[in-house]
């Protein structure tokens, strides 16, 4: 018996029945009735596959439309995002430039500020340290020097280096009279006249110190000598004449004592001085042809009261002395005459160059061993070529400022 299928089950029923043994071979009808209800079950379920295949297929497009919507949108995000992120970099980057110029602005207000304290507190040291030195130098001296009118020689020796000198901070009339570049000897006189005439009475007074001095720069001053110690190179030494005892002594500093204050002083590396103002050092400065350095020295305690570097060198130069608070230092040319006054310092500056006149020592052959100012009776005591000599001094009202 032969069932009428449809479609694709009808096929599918054909090509199984070619699989199916010859009818004569063929099982009963309960077995064919089977044999279709199975192909049904079969189409059925083949039937809902190709329905879900097909909803598959319709979602899976579905999905793949909303896809590429995604992408699309998430391509305009990405540009977005790319253009704001360009554009933050571009704020950012403003705004550091912007902070760079602050802090630029901020560090040279800084910068100014601190030129400005630094100039300010200059000006203020400046103005102290100007304050300090016209305290120092307040003596009542006004005179600077306008020239050497004469000279007096005074007493002649066969010594080349000495010192001579009278006490320039007392009234005693003593002299005293140091024979040398190197020696420990001090002859005491009673007076000027004692002095010029050996044989009168009395006697000198032979002092023997327990140092020897170096150079010519001694200098006598309130009952002390004043020496440079000829075994060190920068000590002072301050002497009780009255006592015959060291009673202090001192080391000069800034350099002092290596190099010779004047070229043509052969033997003399620290030169003392006095004048109104009281203690003075003058010393070379350092190099070949060093500036001379003025020192003022509190005589009492030894201690530096102040220094001064001065434009004045010891190249050319033979000696100097103060007069006033004014260092005045001559040369001469080849230790021959003429000995000028070419060189002057003031440190508080009331002195000008050209204030003052040619100064020239009267003509001496040789050179001098030492030239000191005694501001008691306003004259130079000097040694020459074994010549000790007197110079009387011109002098005037220093100029106002």
């Amino acid at each position: 018996m032969m069932v009428a299928l449809p479609g694709t089950s009808a096929v599918l029923v054909l090509s199984l029945a070619a699989f199916l043994p010859p009818p004569q071979c063929a099982q009963d009808p309960a077995m064919v009735h089977y044999i279709y209800q199975r192909f049904q079950v079969l189409e059925q379920g083949l039937e809902k596959c190709t329905q879900a295949t097909r909803a598959y297929i319709q979602d899976f497009r579905e999905f793949s439309k909303n896809i590429s919507i995604m992408l699309g949108r998430c391509q305009m995000d990405t540009s977005d995002y790319k253009s704001s992120v360009n554009n933050l970099a571009m704020r950012v980057e403003r705004a550091q430039r912007e902070i760079d110029y602050l802090e630029y602005l901020r560090e040279s207000d800084i910068c100014i500020e601190s030129e400005e304290k630094i100039l300010a507190e200059k000006l203020l040291q400046e103005a102290e340290e100007d304050q300090k030195v016209r305290t120092l130098l307040n003596a009542s001296c006004n005179n600077m020097l306008m020239g050497i009118k004469s000279l007096k020689i005074v007493k002649k020796t066969m010594d080349t280096d000495g010192s001579w000198m009278k006490d320039a901070g007392s009234e005693s009339a003593k002299v005293y009279f140091l024979i040398g570049s190197r020696n420990n000897t001090v002859w005491e006189f009673a007076n000027l006249r004692a002095f010029m005439e050996d044989s009168t009475k009395p006697a000198p007074r032979k002092l023997i110190l327990p140092l020897s001095w170096q150079g010519s720069g001694q200098v006598v001053y309130k009952g002390f000598l004043f020496f440079h110690n000829q075994a060190t190179s920068n000590e002072i030494i301050k002497y009780n004449l009255q006592k015959r005892t060291v009673e202090d002594r001192m080391l000069l500093p800034g350099g002092a004592g290596r190099a010779l204050v004047y070229q043509h002083s052969l033997s003399t590396y620290i030169d003392l001085a006095v004048d109104e103002h009281g203690l003075w050092a003058i010393h070379s400065g350092p190099g070949i042809q060093g500036h001379l350095v003025l020192t003022k020295i509190e005589p009492g305690t030894l201690g530096v009261e102040h220094s001064w570097d001065t434009p004045c060198q010891s190249q050319d130069a033979e000696a100097s002395f103060l007069l006033c608070g004014v260092l005045y230092v001559v040369y001469s040319s080849g230790g021959q005459g003429p000995h000028r006054i070419t060189c002057t310092y003031d440190p508080l500056g009331t002195i000008r160059e050209e204030d003052l006149p040619n100064l020239i020592f009267p003509r001496r052959p040789r050179t001098h061993s030492m030239i000191h100012y005694n501001p008691r009776d306003k004259q130079l005591y000097a040694w020459n070529e074994g010549n000790q000599i007197i110079y009387k001094l011109q002098t005037k009202r220093k100029l106002p400022l």
